[in-house]
């Protein structure tokens, strides 16, 4: 893997870097510079939040949870924006480990997320659905964007979707952090596909979250940009070009010009726990570059003198998992979907490394 990873002529993340000190400093410096030259700047928290909650469903699960509907309510200087989120709290539990989940839907549950099953395994589940935070198309007037754009018109460097989802994740840790039963510490966030992008990205500019999931998230996710075999730049600016800032569009068929790969953005996450998952027939997400990039980014882990991914370098077989190091890594049969295998992969994972 090393060898192949050298091949792909990738920026060294730890260029210039030769203590945590030195890190510290980089660590901004990468920071902008996704922000500037893929996803945009993530809005600021707001000046005020509140929240509000409404049971939904008493005895949820066979009894073991009330599920609430928790509206969030940001001021963002002379304007308002609420969107909802949900809640699945095992009763009568403290110091209560928890997911924040990124949604392609409000449903509780959903077919990405099992949340009886979830709670017996002792987390609380908040949830949100991104349509509700703004749609997922190149409409910049609807929902939070447009609360922050004038007429919907974006700069270069203003965030594309992906950042404004995000954004609402990080919200949502605002209310996780008012709930006296869940420990804080432990709070983890996860998507699936773009909205393992959402996660990586939530995970990586937000510290309080212990660890980052992200389910086949492909190309401008986890995976490497140069070399990639799947999905590409120009493939994913083609059709999805408000996922991502201005700036970004001039590295389609161009990646050797970026300036950074998807293994700064893991990097990010460090000496936190991340998480990469993919599935075996998955050709558009590239496995094999997801699996590179987690192996890139665990330099920095070492920096901390913890480990990265502990894969003996060695590409992954259908159903293998890597979870000795601050890195984990599964490729799941199967294909493109957030599948119960990977909750169960991700659970065992945060179990072995928080309990």
């Amino acid at each position: 893997m090393k060898d192949i990873l050298q091949k792909r002529n990738i920026p060294d993340v730890l260029e210039n870097v030769n203590s945590v000190s030195d890190w510290d400093k980089r660590r901004e410096y990468i920071k902008d510079l996704l922000q500037k030259e893929e996803y945009g700047f993530i809005p600021q928290k707001p000046d005020r939040l509140e929240f509000s909650e409404e049971i939904i469903v008493k005895n949820f699960g066979a009894g073991k949870t009330d599920l609430k509907k928790i509206t969030i309510t940001s001021y963002i200087g002379d304007k308002m924006f609420s969107f909802p989120a949900y809640s699945t709290v095992p009763k009568d539990r403290e110091s209560l480990p928890a997911f924040i989940h990124i949604n392609f839907r409000d449903d509780v549950p959903d077919r990405y997320m099992p949340n009886e099953e979830i709670i017996d395994n002792g987390f609380a589940v908040f949830s949100f659905c991104y349509k509700d935070v703004t749609s997922d198309s190149n409409d910049f007037t609807d929902g939070l964007a447009g609360v922050l754009f004038e007429n919907g018109e974006r700069c270069d460097t203003d965030p594309g979707k992906i950042a404004m989802w995000a954004w609402a994740a990080m919200r949502v840790m605002d209310y996780v952090e008012t709930i006296t039963c869940v420990d804080k510490n432990k709070v983890s966030v996860c998507g699936h596909s773009r909205l393992g992008k959402t996660a990586l990205l939530t995970g990586a500019f937000d510290d309080r979250f212990a660890c980052a999931f992200s389910n086949d998230s492909g190309c401008s996710g986890a995976a490497i940009a140069r070399g990639n075999t799947g999905e590409n730049i120009y493939d994913i600016c083609q059709k999805f070009p408000y996922w991502f800032c201005k700036n970004y569009y001039k590295y389609q068929n161009n990646e050797d010009k970026l300036p950074f790969d998807q293994h700064y953005l893991i990097s990010l996450i460090a000496p936190r726990y991340a998480y990469v998952a993919s599935a075996e027939k998955d050709a558009w997400a590239d496995p094999k570059s997801e699996q590179l990039s987690c192996l890139a980014a665990s330099a920095v882990w070492n920096l901390y003198e913890k480990k990265g991914l502990m894969c003996n370098d060695a590409f992954a077989q259908c159903n293998d998992y890597f979870h000795d190091g601050c890195i984990g890594y599964h490729l799941r049969g199967g294909t493109h979907y957030f599948s119960r295998d990977d909750w169960n992969y991700y659970i065992k994972f945060l179990k072995s490394k928080m309990f």
